[in-house]
């Protein structure tokens, strides 16, 4: 049996929407991850490095801290 053309459509769409939701649930696990990753290190009084403005930075536990909470003040 032969599909119509529009039932096609309808799947290449629904397929597409699927992917998208996906990559927004990857996006969100990997952004969780890393926030998790970061706070771990803070807490343990280790620094971390990141890459700002094209050069590598080493923030400090006090540093991280800082950065978290202007993410929460611009966040509001």
């Amino acid at each position: 049996m032969k599909m119509q053309p529009g039932i096609k459509l309808e799947k290449k769409k629904m397929a597409e929407k699927e992917l998208e939701l996906l990559s927004s649930k990857i996006d969100a696990g990997v952004k969780a991850a890393i926030a998790a990753a970061v706070e771990r290190h803070r807490k343990l009084g280790q620094s971390i490095s990141i890459m700002q403005n094209g050069k590598i930075v080493t923030l400090t536990p006090d540093e991280i801290l800082e950065i978290q909470n202007q993410q929460i003040t611009t966040s509001e």
